[in-house]
């Protein structure tokens, strides 16, 4: 199995977009291949929004993703080596947060829809791929 990080932007590609995007998205959540982690920071990001704007059918998809994603909950742990690595390769606080938890997670790769040349692919401590190319 592949242990995949879905950052908040693939989430938001496969409920919202539209066309060869939002397939790209679907085709990646339906790999059998693949076990999914998250963090509470990605269901920060997701969730109170979706509530707030009254999407019933987005918050559905959200909660069915996260029921069945594997969670890092190590929030200690995964502020200190957040820090450590906005620091060292530039990422924003949302960025290295996602990045670390996926790292302490012991996930094979993090996908993305910000494109390459963005600080999150200056990481080391995990695979970044782009959900586009």
């Amino acid at each position: 199995m592949i242990r995949t990080f879905l950052d908040s932007g693939v989430l938001l590609a496969a409920v919202r977009s539209a066309g060869p995007d939002r397939e790209r998205a679907l085709r990646l959540l339906e790999d059998s291949e693949r076990t999914f982690i998250t963090s509470p920071f990605v269901h920060l990001e997701l969730v109170p929004k979706a509530v707030y704007h009254k999407k019933r059918l987005e918050l559905r998809f959200y909660e069915e993703y996260f029921r069945a994603a594997e969670w890092c909950r190590d929030l200690e742990g995964i502020a200190a080596v957040a820090e450590r690595e906005a620091a060292k390769s530039g990422l924003s606080a949302m960025d290295a947060l996602h990045v670390a938890a996926a790292h302490l997670a012991a996930a094979d790769e993090f996908i993305t829809t910000e494109r390459p040349e963005k600080p999150l692919f200056r990481t080391k401590l995990v695979r970044v791929s782009y959900l586009f190319e």
